[in-house]
This record gives C-alpha cells, sequence and structure tokens, in this order.
C-alpha cells in the first residue's frame, strides 16, 4: 500500500463510516518497502509501540481526532503491542486488534449468504478463542446496511470510534477479534446507518444477556460446560420407542410454578427449580416436562413469547450454566 493516506481515508476514519479498517489500521507492508503502523485512540495522548525485544518508538499524531502513524523503513511485518497514553494519564499495554487475521472463512460467508450455513452460532456473535498465542473475543454480526459497526463496552468506555468491524466484502457480515475480553464481559454492537442513523444493539446470537431493564449481550463460553448426563443418555438409547410406553406431560412456566416468598418473592433459580420441580412432578406421575419459553424476553408479564434471544436463556433464573 502507500504511505500516505488519503483526506477522505482519514475523515472516513476519525468519523465513524470506514467500513474496512483493516485496509487503513494495524501494520501494513509499504510499496516502497518498510512497514507502515496505525492506530485510532480518540482518548489518546500518545501511542507507543514495542516490539517482542522490548524496543519501542512513538507513534506520530496525524490528525487532532487520535489517529497516530509510524513509518519504519527497514523493518518486515513483525508482533508487536501498543502501549498508550490516555488523555488523563492512564497507561496500559494491549495488543492491536488489526494485526490479527480473520477468522471466518470464505466458505463460511458462501454458506451464510445461501442460507444454508447450519451452525450460525457457532460463528456469528461472540466466542472465546486464542488467535496466534492471544486469548480474546471473536465477534461477528450481519448488518448489510450499516455503514460501520463496531463492537462498544466497558473496555472502550462504550465509545462507538473505538473497535469499528470490518466488514467481509458483499456477504452484510462485519467480523473483529478484541484480544484481551473475557467470559463475563458486558458488550453490544454500536450500528451506524444512513440518514444519521445511530443505535446500540444486543448480540442476537448472544449466549447471555444481563438482566431486563438492563439490555447488554455478556460474554460466555457455551463449550464450556460439562455434562454429566452421559448414563442417561445411554440408557436412553436402549429404552423402548414402542407405542405402548406412557408419556405424560407437565407444561410448566418457571417464573410462576413457584417464588421463594421469604426473599422478597422472588424467582426461583434454575438450580433450586431442578431440586424442587423435578420430584413435585415425578411425584404426581408424569413422565416429561415440557418448559414454556426460557429464551430471553424482556416482559416479566408474558409467557416468553416475545423472544429477543434465541441462544440465550433468559438471566430471571441464573446464568447458562445453571
Amino acid at each position: 500500500m502507500t504511505r500516505k493516506l488519503s483526506e477522505e481515508t482519514v475523515n472516513a476514519i476519525i468519523y465513524g463510516i470506514h467500513a474496512e479498517p483493516f485496509d487503513v489500521l494495524g501494520l501494513h507492508k509499504v510499496e516502497d518497502g518498510g512497514v507502515v503502523i496505525r492506530s485510532f485512540q480518540p482518548h489518546a495522548s500518545a501511542v507507543e509501540l514495542i516490539d517482542k525485544k522490548g524496543a519501542s518508538v512513538e507513534l506520530k499524531r496525524i490528525h487532532k481526532a487520535g489517529l497516530f502513524e509510524v513509518f519504519l523503513p527497514d523493518r518486515k511485518p513483525f508482533h508487536y503491542t501498543l502501549k498508550i497514553t490516555g488523555d488523563k494519564g492512564h497507561v496500559w499495554e494491549t495488543e492491536d486488534p488489526y494485526r490479527f487475521p480473520f477468522q471466518l472463512t470464505d466458505f463460511d460467508l458462501h454458506l451464510h449468504g445461501e442460507g444454508t450455513h447450519f451452525r450460525t452460532y457457532k460463528k456469528m456473535g461472540a466466542h472465546l478463542i486464542t488467535v496466534d498465542g492471544v486469548e480474546g473475543v471473536h465477534f461477528a454480526v450481519w448488518a448489510p446496511n450499516a455503514l460501520r459497526v463496531s463492537v462498544i463496552g466497558f473496555f472502550n468506555q462504550w465509545d462507538g470510534r473505538h473497535h469499528p468491524m470490518h466488514r467481509r466484502d458483499s456477504s452484510g457480515i462485519w467480523e473483529l477479534f478484541l484480544p484481551g475480553l473475557t467470559k463475563g464481559d458486558l458488550y453490544k454492537f454500536e450500528v451506524k446507518g444512513p440518514m444519521d442513523y445511530l443505535a446500540q444493539k444486543s448480540d442476537p446470537y448472544a449466549f447471555y444477556n444481563e438482566l431486563r431493564p438492563k439490555s447488554a449481550s455478556v460474554v460466555w463460553d457455551a463449550e464450556a460446560y460439562e455434562w454429566q448426563d452421559k448414563a442417561w443418555m445411554n440408557k436412553r438409547r436402549k429404552a423402548s420407542t414402542e407405542m405402548d410406553v406412557p408419556v405424560s406431560i407437565y407444561e410448566v412456566h418457571l417464573g410462576s410454578w413457584r417464588r421463594v416468598a421469604h426473599e422478597d418473592n422472588r424467582w426461583m433459580t434454575y438450580r433450586e427449580l431442578a431440586d424442587w420441580l423435578l420430584p413435585y412432578v415425578k411425584n404426581l406421575g408424569f413422565t416429561h416436562i415440557e418448559l414454556l419459553p426460557i429464551s430471553e424476553h424482556p416482559f416479566d408479564g408474558s409467557w416468553g413469547y416475545q423472544t429477543i434471544g434465541y441462544y440465550a436463556p433468559t438471566s430471571r433464573f441464573g446464568n447458562p450454566d445453571d
């Protein structure tokens, strides 16, 4: 790439309308040799680059809005971190999200585009992964009409100018790997669209959400839970499938089945319900339990059919591990 950025490109970055920030930020080879590293830090007073040997070099502020750059004429691509001094004097060192490769494959994008990706929940949303030995969270969301999508949270002061995602060609999918984030971190997507549209959105693929009226999504590892039902599953496979096996189903809404009266009439947790509901139903002679919707929904007074989180059990009764 050429070393100097056009005014149009600079403005697209600082005004938050650049759909492909990986083309600008991070490390890039320069046509005439060397590399250029750029970082957009709206709340920084200074940015330093630190290589694996501990050598540092200061990035030059090329725009007052917080766009920094350094040109290294004799270097090839290398691993580095950024040491950032905030505008209030706070100093921290971090990995550069824009030096990591994309995680969604072209085949993922193809299947999603034709509507035949039947495991999108494994690719979209927020997933704890390790890239090049660095732990963090990979984010992906489909927003085909957006001008810009950012990941926001406490980690960037909920400021969408930080951490803009990259639009993957014409797929409408945006993605970004954020090193350092972990289970339990809150996040949303900030979506900027035409006609001055700007909104914060919870993740439609989230595995966990804040309890209403709060609406942030929560990073969670849905693959880490260790199931303890192997023996029961094996027994079920060997069970009779004949039509003469009795079936009696108890349908229940968890939020109204029973409350804890002496604790301000609160809901029972998933774990408490397991201890109380199962013996109760079994004692009545039922063979199966059918739960009214337990996916995340906004209104306590409903049966749960206004789903807003298809992959997230409602946080009213506990977390996904519960």
